[in-house]
């Protein structure tokens, strides 16, 4: 059986000063920390007023809005907006609605009325709808939506009524950060390599083989079944390999730092893109690539 060994490295010794002078730009701010002792600023999130100073609660960025200075946490749940993109899992199925786990702080809700019917139907819902519910969608299945609406708790109300959103078939999912999802117009990429990608704003990531052909007549509820070929699956797992690798190092996600991560994966085998030493390398070159294309 083959044993995999590696040598320790010399950690690099980062001294606090230099780090912190290179983050100036940028005011990070751990719990505790005094962010103003100026009264003529507002309390926002992730602030508080301590002894007439403005201290931050959580750990992050500072954003100032005109007179209002807020904290945005580095790491968190997925605070959803109306227009979001998301990917979710059906956890419960309950009187005309779904429950949907999104990664936010509450199960996000989708009406029975929010979802196009099979063949594009356009009626009110019937008790007949009621009852066939679970022929649609059941627990444990997949679906990308888009967020309709916040309710007064926080929770998210769903919609599918697009057919570019649905229930997903053969794929992969990866969990990341919500963080780490870069806004864009579009969140539905076919990349180049052969996979295609949803990058929900949740920060639930779907990898999966380039469809040939969409049929309209589903209503999103098509999945299909057919085997995927040995060439998808390595493009998928390697895909996979390389948003953990950008995910580890905190590199911000959009189709092309997912392209140049994988580009610059290629010479390595898929199983030793996670490898400490060879994620750093590939993350470099990535970085250095992004860096390149904005220059």
């Amino acid at each position: 059986m083959a044993a995999d060994m590696r040598l320790p490295t010399i950690r690099k010794q980062v001294s606090l000063s230099s780090s912190l002078s290179a983050l100036d730009g940028k005011d990070l701010v751990v719990p505790g920390d005094v962010i103003t002792s100026d009264t003529g600023f507002m309390r926002g999130h992730g602030t508080y007023m301590d002894e007439e100073k403005l201290t931050a609660s959580v750990a992050g960025e500072v954003e100032r809005v005109n007179k209002l200075i807020c904290v945005r946490p580095l790491k968190t749940r997925f605070n959803g907006e109306v227009g979001d993109v998301v990917v979710g899992r059906i956890t419960e199925v309950q009187q005309k609605r779904w429950k949907v786990e999104t990664n936010s702080r509450l199960d996000s809700v989708l009406l029975l009325s929010s979802v196009n019917l099979p063949g594009g139907e356009l009626r009110r819902r019937s008790a007949e709808d009621e009852l066939t519910m679970r022929d649609y969608l059941q627990e444990g299945d997949l679906i990308s939506a888009e967020v309709q609406s916040v309710f007064s708790d926080g929770a998210l109300s769903l919609h599918t009524r697009s057919l570019k959103y649905g229930k997903l078939g053969q794929g992969v999912l990866v969990q990341l950060s919500p963080s780490l999802i870069k806004r864009q117009k579009t969140h539905f990429h076919n990349l180049p390599c052969g996979a295609s990608i949803i990058l929900g704003n949740n920060g639930f990531v779907w990898l999966y083989p380039t469809p040939g052909h969409q049929d309209e007549e589903a209503g999103g509820y098509y999945t299909s079944l057919e085997p995927v070929s040995l060439s998808d699956r390595e493009v998928i797992s390697r895909l996979r390999n390389c948003l953990l690798a950008l995910g580890a190092h905190k590199v911000l996600l959009y189709d092309t730092s997912v392209l140049y991560c994988y580009e610059s994966s290629l010479p390595h085998q898929i199983k030793d893109i996670l490898k400490p030493e060879v994620m750093e390398e590939i993350v470099m070159m990535t970085r250095q690539k992004l860096v390149e294309l904005e220059g």
